[in-house]
C-alpha cells in the first residue's frame, strides 16, 4: 500500500543526503564491496604498470569507495568508473553508477553522453585485452572473435543498467506524481468536507431562525389576544357577566387556534418536510432566501377573521382592500398574513386602544400592505395586561418580506403613531 507525499516526507530521517538509514547502509555496503573489488584488481594493475602493489591496492580501494556517494553525485561516480576503465577496474562501480545516473533527475543529454563514453571505453579496453590474449596464444579463435567479444561485452556492461535505470526513474517519477495527486485530492476532500460542514451549520442556523420566527408569529399574536381578553374579562366579570362570558369564549377559541397551529408546526418538524431534506443539498452560496413552510397555513382570506379578533379584543381597527382580489402563491399569502398579524400584535402590546387602519392593495405584479395606528390611548384595561415584548417582531417581518424579494419599511408617524408597510412581488 503506497503512502502519500506528506507521509513519505515525514517518514524520512536518514543521515546526510540519505532519505532512510537502510539506504545509507546499502550504499556503504556497495562501496565496501566495490572498494574490495578494485583493491583486488589493483594488484594486477600494479604489476602491469610496474608500481608497488600497495599503491595499486590503495588506489583501487579509494577509487572503488566512491560508489558510496552514488545517490548524491552519480555523475562523479560514472566519471571515476570511466577513468579507471583502462586499468580494468571498477566493473561493479560502472554498472551501479550508470544505473543510478539513468534513474536520477539528470538531463537526458548528460546521461546519453556518459553512457556513450562508458560504452566506448569498455569497447576499446575489451578489444585490446582480447587482441592481446590472442597474440599470446591464450585464445585460438579467429579474428572475428575480437570485435564480437568487444561489442557484446561493452553492450552487456552498459545497456542493461542504463535501460533498467531509465525504467526505475520513470516509475519513480510516476509514483511521485501519483502521491502529489493523492495529496491534492486529500486536500480537496478535506476542503469539501469543511464546506459541507459549514453548509450544514448554516442550514441548521437558518432553520432555527425560521422555526423561531414561525413560533413567534403563531404564539405571540394568539397569546397576546388571550391576555387582552383575560384582562378585559377580569375587569367586567362582576359588572357585565354576559360580556365576561363572551370574552371567556373568545379566550377559549384563540387558545384552541394557537394549539392547532402549534400542532401543525410540530407535525411538520417531526415528519421533516421537503424543505428540511433539501436544505443540506443546496449549495452554501446559492441560497438567497428563506421562505416559510410549504404546507397549509394562513392566507389572505383569513384577514377578515384576524381583524375581527383584534376588534373583539377592544381595538378600533378597520380593513380596506384596493384592487382586484386574486390568489397568490402560498408563500406570498402567508407572508402578507403574518406581516399584518405581527403589526396588529405590536399595536396590542405598545399602543392599546389606538385606532388602527389596515390597508391591502392588489397591484399589477405585486401586493402591498400597510398597518398604521394612531397614538396610544390612555392606559386602560388592555394596556394594564402588561404584554411582554421580545423585540423580534419587526425583524421577523422584514426577514420574511426580503426573503421573497420585497421591501419592508417601518417607523413612527408624525401623528405619534406607528406605520408598518411592505410590498411583495407577486411573481
Amino acid at each position: 500500500m503506497t503512502t502519500t507525499g506528506e507521509e513519505d516526507t515525514a517518514a524520512r530521517g536518514g543521515p546526510l543526503w540519505w532519505a532512510r538509514w537502510r539506504s545509507a547502509a546499502f550504499d556503504w555496503s556497495l562501496g565496501l564491496v566495490s572498494a574490495v573489488e578494485c583493491a583486488v584488481e589493483g594488484v594486477e594493475f600494479a604489476r602491469d604498470a610496474g608500481v608497488p602493489v600497495a599503491a595499486g591496492v590503495v588506489f583501487g580501494s579509494v577509487a572503488g569507495s566512491v560508489l558510496v556517494v552514488r545517490r548524491q553525485w552519480p555523475i562523479a561516480v560514472v566519471l571515476v568508473a570511466i577513468a579507471i576503465t583502462p586499468a580494468q577496474m571498477g566493473f561493479l562501480m560502472g554498472i551501479v553508477g550508470l544505473y543510478t545516473l539513468a534513474a536520477s533527475e539528470a538531463p537526458r543529454r548528460i546521461i546519453a553522453s556518459l553512457a556513450g563514453m562508458q560504452l566506448v571505453g569498455t569497447l576499446i579496453v575489451t578489444f585490446v585485452q582480447v587482441r592481446q590474449s590472442m597474440n599470446r596464444g591464450t585464445l585460438t579463435l579467429g579474428d572475428w572473435f575480437v570485435p564480437f567479444a568487444a561489442i557484446t561485452t561493452s553492450l552487456g556492461l552498459t545497456a542493461p543498467p542504463l535501460l533498467l535505470g531509465m525504467y526505475v526513474g520513470a516509475r519513480r517519477r510516476l509514483m511521485e506524481s501519483l502521491r502529489e495527486r493523492a495529496d491534492s485530492l486529500e486536500r480537496e476532500l478535506q476542503l469539501l468536507a469543511e464546506r459541507a460542514e459549514e453548509r450544514a451549520e448554516w442550514a441548521r442556523s437558518e432553520e432555527r431562525t425560521r422555526i423561531a420566527r414561525e413560533m413567534h408569529d403563531v404564539v405571540a399574536h394568539r397569546v397576546s389576544l388571550m391576555v387582552v381578553h383575560a384582562a378585559a374579562l377580569q375587569a367586567v366579570a362582576r359588572k357585565d357577566p354576559e360580556k365576561a362570558v363572551r370574552n371567556a369564549a373568545l379566550v377559549g377559541d384563540m387558545g384552541r387556534q394557537a394549539l392547532t397551529e402549534l400542532r401543525e408546526m410540530l407535525g411538520v418538524l417531526r415528519s421533516g418536510g421537503p424543505r428540511e431534506r433539501a436544505a443540506a443539498s443546496v449549495p452554501f452560496a446559492a441560497v438567497t432566501a428563506v421562505v416559510v413552510d410549504e404546507g397549509e397555513g394562513p392566507c389572505l382570506e383569513d384577514l377578515d377573521e384576524l381583524v375581527g379578533q383584534s376588534a373583539a379584543a377592544g381595538m378600533v381597527v378597520e380593513l380596506s382592500v384596493d384592487g382586484e382580489v386574486r390568489a397568490y402563491v402560498a408563500e406570498i399569502e402567508q407572508t402578507a398574513y403574518r406581516v399584518v398579524q405581527e403589526a396588529l400584535t405590536n399595536v396590542h402590546k405598545h399602543a392599546a386602544g389606538a385606532k388602527t387602519q389596515v390597508r391591502l392593495a392588489h397591484r399589477v405584479g405585486e401586493i402591498a400592505m400597510q398597518v398604521e395606528n394612531g397614538p396610544p390611548a390612555e392606559m386602560g384595561s388592555a394596556s394594564s395586561a402588561g404584554l411582554p415584548s421580545g423585540g423580534n417582531g419587526l425583524v421577523g417581518m422584514k426577514e420574511r418580506v426580503v426573503a421573497l424579494g420585497g421591501v419592508f419599511v417601518s417607523g413612527p408617524t408624525e401623528a405619534g403613531g406607528f406605520r408598518v408597510s411592505a410590498v411583495i412581488p407577486a411573481s
